[in-house]
């Protein structure tokens, strides 16, 4: 199944999507995708998967799978060739994680935004995973079990906000500068522990392209980050992102206004925004 949130004219809601129609779940039910997800309601509404839609694509506005997340938990250097063009020790006990707050993210087609104290705007394909069970200490064997879905995440970086202190919060959380969309793919069409292909294109131009190998898989992801948080229903987890990245490139390759950038991950579908400058 395939969960969106999104906004009309009437308001915010979300829905049960097939990639071209919407179903308003908010409409038939109430309340909000992470909501639902917090109910355990999301295999009871898939009845509602049959309904008429209410909506074709073009006619709604996307907004980020979890518009509202407690937490959005960001891991780094999770792949071996990302710690490489780096010049970081390819080996390591842990991961470094940072946050990100539910106001930098933006929707499936919603423009990011280089904001006017930088030029500096970088791209980062990323998997999301989205938690759909609450947990302490949840053991790696299990972990999985609290996994409500997978999305595309682009986490726009601002590079040297980011990396003018050592901490990297400060570059990652300026507004609408982490795309997440365009929907939220369930387990059971699409399993967590799956490897995936995993692209980012810059007006087109293929600039990252891999496999979700990653250091720290999802399971002893959700087991370290459990150990000293309570995972939440709809907190949402980034996973990492491969080499490739603009400001590890000669020269460095950074987004400008007008470009329009591509994150696709196998099974989910394309995460897609127009690039604009704040103010402009």
């Amino acid at each position: 199944m395939k969960f969106l949130s999104f906004t009309t004219p009437t308001g915010a809601s979300f829905g049960l999507t097939d990639g071209k129609t919407v179903v308003d779940l908010g409409l038939r039910t109430g309340g909000t995708l992470r909501e639902a997800i917090r109910r355990d309601a999301l295999s009871d509404l898939a009845r509602h998967a049959n309904a008429p839609a209410d909506y074709r694509l073009d006619e709604i506005g996307f907004l980020p799978v979890i518009p509202d997340p407690a937490k959005i938990l960001c891991v780094g250097l999770n792949y071996v060739e990302h710690r490489r063009e780096g010049n970081h020790a390819e080996t390591a006990k842990a991961p470094p994680v940072f946050t990100r707050y539910p106001q930098s993210q933006c929707g499936h087609l919603a423009p990011m935004v280089i904001p006017a104290e930088s030029d500096d705007f970088d791209f980062e394909a990323e998997v999301a995973i989205v938690i759909g069970k609450a947990g302490r200490r949840i053991d790696r064997e299990t972990a999985l079990t609290h996994v409500a879905g997978i999305s595309a995440y682009n986490d726009g970086s601002v590079r040297d906000w980011q990396l003018a202190a050592g901490q990297w919060l400060p570059g990652k959380n300026f507004p609408a500068t982490g795309a997440f969309g365009p929907w939220l793919v369930t387990p059971d069409e699409l399993p967590a522990d799956r490897s995936l292909r995993l692209q980012s294109r810059l007006n087109g131009q293929v600039m990252q392209d891999a496999t979700t190998d990653l250091m720290f898989p999802i399971p002893d992801m959700i087991a370290h980050l459990s150990t000293f948080l309570t995972l939440e229903p709809g907190d949402v987890i980034v996973t990492g992102t491969p080499g490739g990245v603009g400001f590890r490139r000669s020269p460095p390759v950074y987004m400008k206004p007008g470009d329009v950038v591509e994150i696709e991950v196998e099974g989910v579908g394309i995460l897609r925004n127009p690039v604009v400058k704040e103010g402009a």
